[in-house]
């Protein structure tokens, strides 16, 4: 059995499905991105899931998936925010016409990590989503999948996912990465690491 068969027999059988996508799925260079989300969506939609996400181009939330079954906590560059952060408000697309900050005509920039002072505010209501979310995983069949997620921002997807794996007995996990697929000690025997590019990989689902 492949890893692509064994995989989609994983997602068929598991009550809760855990999806982290990290640097991989950037969109530059990546014509077929919507599609690709979008055969997310299909193989997915049954499913108790949730998404977190590291990625920050947005493209995610033009795609078919549940916008409430995502998070992205490094931000979202379609939404703006003013780049002297004189405000906690964050706009969407679109909705300054100008781009300019009404309250002290600064000019707006990309609501992400990027940004001089990131307001992460934008954010927060979906982590308290996902993180109510994952309590109730708990002893639950739940399956991970850690698509290209690097060593960018660990502490986000990387080394939560593994302690979340670490500590539901009847979890286990794919890390699919064409270069950091390594696992370590804590999920022995109920991780597998695929040295492969996800998104390759995913194309191949």
């Amino acid at each position: 059995m492949t890893d692509q068969e064994r995989i989609l027999g994983e997602i068929e059988a598991c009550e809760k499905l855990l999806i982290g996508m990290g640097e991989e799925w950037k969109s530059e260079s990546v014509p077929d991105m919507k599609s690709l989300y979008e055969k997310l969506d299909r193989l997915i939609k049954d499913k108790d899931y949730f998404i977190v996400t590291t990625v920050t181009d947005g493209e995610i939330f033009k795609s078919t998936l549940e916008k409430s079954r995502i998070v992205a906590p490094c931000g979202n560059v379609t939404w703006r925010q003013c780049s002297k952060s004189c405000t906690k408000d964050i706009w969407e697309p679109d909705e300054i016409l100008n781009d300019i900050c009404p309250h002290c005509n600064a000019p707006l920039t990309g609501n992400t990590i990027e940004a001089e002072n990131y307001i992460e505010e934008g954010y927060l209501p979906q982590w308290k989503a996902y993180t109510t979310w994952l309590a109730g995983t708990l002893n639950k069949r739940l399956l991970v999948l850690e698509l290209g997620v690097g060593f960018k921002t660990p502490t986000v997807i990387r080394w939560p996912f593994e302690k979340t794996v670490s500590i539901n007995k009847k979890a286990y996990m794919y890390r699919i990465h064409e270069s950091l697929s390594q696992l370590p000690e804590t999920v022995k025997g109920k991780a597998a690491g695929v040295s492969e590019n996800s998104l390759e990989f995913f194309r191949n689902l």
